[in-house]
């Protein structure tokens, strides 16, 4: 019976149907005939109907597509119990000929520690990572039943990271600011940078981050990155 990719779809996108080598079948309004010669490997034996599993599906979605949109999709699918970061892994590892492959390899490690969007990825890899910052603790149960991004214990500040979706709407900023005034009644102070400064200027987050664990007790300096003009560069020479 043939699988059916059901991890991202539109209501006006084509239904893929993908068949073992050699099968028959035809294409349909509104339906796709893909075939592929690991169909039995790909398959989830539990899913009814029958369909790929959601590790596989990933890199399918992810091929071609930048690296933000394959970690968000990494992420999306462990948010949603889909699959483990063990099966990622796994599907990820015979698909020499992925795009990016080395890439993601290093994002899943890091989807796997809890980072659940594109934006956080950014931040721990071209921000904390990069400039030499602490580690964050990902995913810090914080009061109400809610999580934080990265929390730094030693000096109680948490980095929130306003992505592209999921902040929009006044419900949402309003849920935001409840959750920054109770941090701060325990003594936390939140870091809520926008995807804009995470994506677009790392390096002068990283060294406004400096400064603002350095006032809390942290005696460690950021390091330039890579980057050619890195602010953290231009501040040591200036």
């Amino acid at each position: 019976m043939p699988g059916t990719r059901s991890l991202v779809h539109r209501g006006d996108d084509p239904i893929e149907v993908v068949v073992p080598i050699g099968r028959s079948g035809r294409t349909r309004d509104g339906i796709t005939i893909v075939r592929n010669r690991d169909f039995h490997e790909r398959l989830d034996p539990t899913a009814w109907p029958h369909r790929v599993s959601a590790a596989p599906t990933v890199f399918d979605l992810s091929a071609g597509a930048p690296l933000d949109r394959a970690v968000a999709l990494m992420a999306k699918a462990q948010q949603l119990r889909l699959c483990t970061p063990d099966e990622l892994r796994a599907a990820l590892a015979t698909r020499s000929r992925q795009p990016q492959r080395r890439l993601l390899m290093e994002a899943l490690g890091e989807v796997g520690e809890g980072v659940e969007s594109a934006a956080e990825y950014r931040y721990v890899r071209d921000v904390e990572h990069a400039h030499g910052l602490p580690v964050g603790r990902r995913q810090a149960p914080a009061p109400g039943q809610r999580h934080r991004d990265s929390a730094y214990d030693g000096q109680k500040v948490v980095v929130e990271v306003d992505g592209r979706l999921g902040h929009e709407g006044w419900a949402a900023q309003a849920f935001d600011r409840r959750r920054d005034i109770d941090s701060a009644v325990t003594g936390w102070l939140t870091v809520r940078p926008t995807w804009l400064e995470v994506a677009d200027a790392p390096c002068r987050l990283a060294a406004d981050l400096e400064a603002i664990l350095g006032s809390r007790g942290w005696t460690g300096r950021a390091v330039p990155c890579r980057r050619p003009g890195c602010f953290v560069a231009r501040q040591r020479a200036g």
